[in-house]
């Protein structure tokens, strides 16, 4: 990748209780995946798109190709049901550089029967000599603090996006030139610049041939103007002026705000919020979110800290996403979001620590490790009633008489014990709906 990448310090130290509740034995699967397809099988390679059912869209960048395969089929909770337990791992700016981590992640999603979310930087698509293509909103045209990319750069990125994507994973955005802090980043744009930035987002996307002159590529399969139902913002900056742009271009979902807890999503703007979320840090008095930036936040403050303790920061932050699966798991079933990026910071402790992560949690009984859309999929498939409900369960509480008791019938929440009866703290979505109102 050409231009070194900025991620903003977000260093959420905030101590929450950790509460957890008893084991919970095996049901049967709610959230189906379709028949025939095979996702999941380790080394399974790429199916070749058939001719017949392609449709080149634009300058031939992209193409209709039919629905995306593997896709598993939402079902809705039966009475009485317990959820299963959703992890979501998702990857800012994803794309494929001389360390081969989109391609390496790829296969580590297959032997493990998981698909994820790629968030793409749209210059990532944009070769530097094309760079004044870029119209950022507040900055001067051609600017961007993660810079561009190379051909070839752009050609390997292409690659990894098409096979993700029939593998089943979802490629959304972390939108383009990743400006940060109060001079001109993401943080001070209106939603009328958001819309100009989704737009470009999109458009690099659809005309990647052109742009990077690849006319012999095949196109990536997908029509991203259909594709695209999510992103996070840079630096999780500007999402109050961001949800309304989004809704207007069509997001189901938004995973851009901080300081979520494990509890059970709700919609902010009429869009899904999937917030980074507070997770134990072992051995620290505090919690901080669940991305490897902030691990590294917490522990060197560089990426290129004491070689001698990397393997003590990776081991820490694969407990730390350990203890906060464990305590959804046995707890009040809330999905848990992971969020990473494709580097090797302090010797790449954290992508052996993301690695292990998902090679433990993905094959349990009941977990499903799934993309943001899916994850949208199956809570819009889902009775409002219910999930009103899970949203009364705080973090690691699991219901006292039981799942089968707690979600029997669309009676309140409230009228039943919990193991625990503390009240639910505001979060951020309800943060900005306050605001709003």
């Amino acid at each position: 990748m050409v231009g070194k990448k900025f991620i903003a310090l977000i260093a959420g130290a905030v101590a929450l209780a950790a509460g957890s509740g008893c084991s919970a034995g095996p049901q049967k699967d709610d959230h189906d995946r379709g028949s025939g397809s095979g996702h999941g099988q380790a080394g399974l390679a790429a199916p070749k798109v058939p001719d017949r059912s392609m449709r080149l869209i634009g300058d031939g960048s992209t193409a209709y190709t039919g629905l995306q395969p593997r896709q598993p089929v939402a079902k809705r909770l039966r009475a009485g049901q317990r959820p299963p337990q959703f992890v979501v791992f998702s990857w800012d700016g994803a794309g494929e550089d001389s360390q081969k981590l989109f391609s390496h992640f790829r296969r580590v999603a297959r032997k493990h029967d998981a698909t994820m979310t790629y968030f793409l930087s749209g210059v990532y698509l944009l070769p530097d000599s094309k760079r004044g293509v870029y119209d950022p909103p507040r900055h001067v045209r051609g600017a961007s603090d993660i810079g561009f990319n190379d051909v070839k750069g752009v050609r390997d990125t292409v690659r990894q996006l098409r096979g993700a994507w029939l593998e089943g994973n979802e490629i959304g955005t972390h939108f383009n030139g990743h400006f940060c802090g109060a001079d001109g980043g993401v943080g001070t744009w209106t939603t009328e610049e958001w819309k100009s930035e989704i737009r470009q987002a999109e458009s690099f996307v659809k005309a990647w041939k052109t742009h990077a002159g690849l006319r012999n590529e095949k196109p990536l399969p997908f029509d991203y103007g259909t594709e695209l139902v999510g992103g996070r913002a840079p630096c999780l900056e500007g999402q109050r002026n961001l949800i309304p742009a989004a809704k207007a271009m069509g997001f189901r979902y938004d995973s851009s705000s901080t300081g979520g807890r494990q509890v059970w999503p709700d919609k902010i703007g009429g869009i899904w919020d999937f917030p980074l979320q507070q997770i134990p840090m072992p051995g620290r008095a505090f919690e901080t979110l669940s991305m490897d930036y902030n691990f590294l936040a917490n522990q060197s403050g560089t990426t290129r800290g004491d070689p001698a303790k990397h393997a003590a920061w990776g081991k820490q932050m694969r407990d730390g996403m350990l203890a906060a699966f464990d305590r959804a798991y046995q707890g009040n079933r809330a999905p848990l979001f992971i969020g990473n990026h494709f580097e090797s910071w302090n010797g790449g402790t954290y992508m052996r620590a993301v690695e292990d992560t998902i090679a433990t949690v993905c094959p349990r009984k009941e977990v499903r490790c799934v993309s943001f859309k899916q994850l949208t999929d199956w809570l819009d498939a889902q009775d409002p009633k219910v999930l009103a409900k899970l949203r009364q369960l705080d973090v690691g509480e699991r219901p006292k008489p039981g799942w089968t008791a707690f979600l029997s019938d669309q009676g309140p929440a409230a009228s039943r014990p919990s193991e625990r009866t503390s009240a639910r703290p505001m979060t951020q979505a309800d943060r900005v709906r306050q605001a709003e109102e």
